[in-house]
């Protein structure tokens, strides 16, 4: 077997790249704890069918685009449809800043960023590409007549088209397209809708493809999953995780149209799941929710729990802690209460585990190089609950000094403890040599490994 080189990266454990052995252990999605509603969609331009909102931070300051529509489930009419912004100065409380850009019902009093070709499903990004242009700070990506069309903005919210045609074709776009710019493969990614052929049904998929100016793109192809049965997923929401950009992370509205709670012209009901891949093609989706409709029965009207495109670094109520806030929509659809977006948390890194009940099992890694000086982990355990950490050879020989019994207890809720035998931390000798580590864990959960 062949040692995977991990480097110095971050390696957080949601799929299988690193593990050889789970002996008494499971392999386990995580939850986000729902918090408060972050924002009301209770203006007349924003209407009952906000959706397709995209979250990023842009230094001290983060921001929000979605689209605003009301849709009559009477009728079935969409009367307009318009892109909105919204920021925040830590991710939890947001503004509706007055742009004064576009007049709605003859006003331009509004929040309105874009009311031209795109505002369907208008998704910006701010582009790190180094050879970005200081008119192209920001790009977006959005369906037209035709495709996927490219806009190009100097400050994120004063936007013009790239080109005046669509640069991507061919897919059916109905959906929350997205594109950004991958720093580790040096080019601009894009995922988008498309229909494949699933026996006599047509089911929602994702295809990508790829471009290095934004302009001219390669031919799409429908991305693989592992993991999950074919399923109907309406939105991707697929971006580098910006703790582990080697990561692409999804989280794609799974829509299933025969089931209906309410009598309505949309039937079916959603809710978010989890998926991650290392090419950008083959992706492992978790079968099992990420974030379920809950207890309010609105929320089980089709459409729903539609996670925002970003995840962002913000402030946890527990002192000198950061965690990670996601946004999903509720109350869609609905003409008896305006729709929202509601904010949920996981802490860093922890959207699957390693998890051990009482009783204890071990984590047996495959044969890897790195580079550092030192081990951390992120992990949680109970009270009586710990973690020891041996160093093998690659062929399983524990390495002198480096044993279960040498490890001393680790214990407690880090996101960053680095890991000692005998007091000691440092095995920056073992730097570049193939190694493998049999890890054992006691009512605790292990989300993630560095070493630095």
């Amino acid at each position: 077997m062949t040692p995977i080189a991990i480097n110095n990266r971050l390696e957080p454990f949601i799929d299988n790249h690193l593990i050889d052995q789970l002996n008494g252990v499971t392999h386990q999605l995580q939850k986000p704890q729902p918090q408060e509603v972050s924002i009301v969609h209770d203006e007349p331009w924003e209407g009952n069918t906000c959706g397709y909102h995209t979250v990023f931070q842009d230094g001290d300051r983060y921001r929000m685009y979605y689209r605003g529509s009301q849709h009559d489930t009477v009728t079935t009419k969409t009367p307009h449809e318009v892109t909105c912004y919204a920021e925040s100065n830590d991710g939890i409380t947001w503004t509706k800043p007055n742009l004064n850009l576009y007049a709605f019902n003859g006003s331009k009093n509004n929040n309105i960023v874009w009311m031209e070709t795109g505002a369907h499903d208008f998704s910006p990004f701010k582009d790190p590409n180094p050879n970005a242009t200081p008119d192209a700070t920001y790009k977006a990506i959005a369906r037209g007549d035709g495709g996927l069309y490219t806009f190009k903005s100097p400050d994120g919210i004063h936007w013009s088209p790239m080109s005046g045609h669509a640069v991507i074709t061919e897919g059916k776009f109905d959906s929350q397209n997205l594109a950004f710019w991958d720093s580790e493969k040096n080019c601009y990614v894009d995922f988008h809708r498309g229909f494949r052929d699933v026996g006599d049904q047509k089911v929602r998929d994702i295809l990508t493809c790829t471009s290095t100016d934004f302009l001219n793109w390669t031919d799409p192809t429908y991305i693989t999953q592992t993991g999950a049965p074919v399923e109907q997923l309406y939105t991707n929401q697929i971006i580098p995780y910006f703790r582990a950009p080697h990561i692409y992370m999804g989280f794609p509205m799974r829509f299933v149209p025969e089931r209906t709670v309410y009598n309505i012209a949309k039937g079916g009901v959603s809710d978010g799941v989890f998926m991650t891949s290392r090419n950008g093609h083959t992706f492992h989706r978790w079968p099992e929710a990420f974030i379920r409709p809950g207890l309010n029965p609105e929320n089980w009207i089709c459409r729903n729990t539609m996670i925002a495109w970003g995840i962002l670094e913000t402030d946890s109520r527990i002192p000198n802690q950061t965690e990670l806030s996601m946004y999903a929509t509720e109350h869609y659809y609905s003409n008896t209460r305006c729709d929202q977006l509601r904010r949920h948390t996981i802490r860093l890194d922890g959207f699957t585990s390693i998890h051990a009940n009482a009783k204890g099992g071990e984590l047996i890694t495959k044969p890897f190089t790195f580079d550092g000086k030192s081990l951390t982990a992120n992990f949680a355990t109970s009270a009586i609950g710990k973690l020891t950490f041996e160093i093998q050879n690659p062929n399983g020989t524990p390495i002198a000094n480096f044993t279960q019994t040498d490890c001393d207890d680790t214990f407690g809720d880090t996101t960053n403890r680095t890991i000692t035998w005998q007091g000691k931390s440092d095995i920056g000798h073992l730097a570049n040599t193939p190694i493998r580590l049999c890890i054992q864990l006691q009512d605790a959960d292990l989300f993630a490994i560095q070493f630095q």
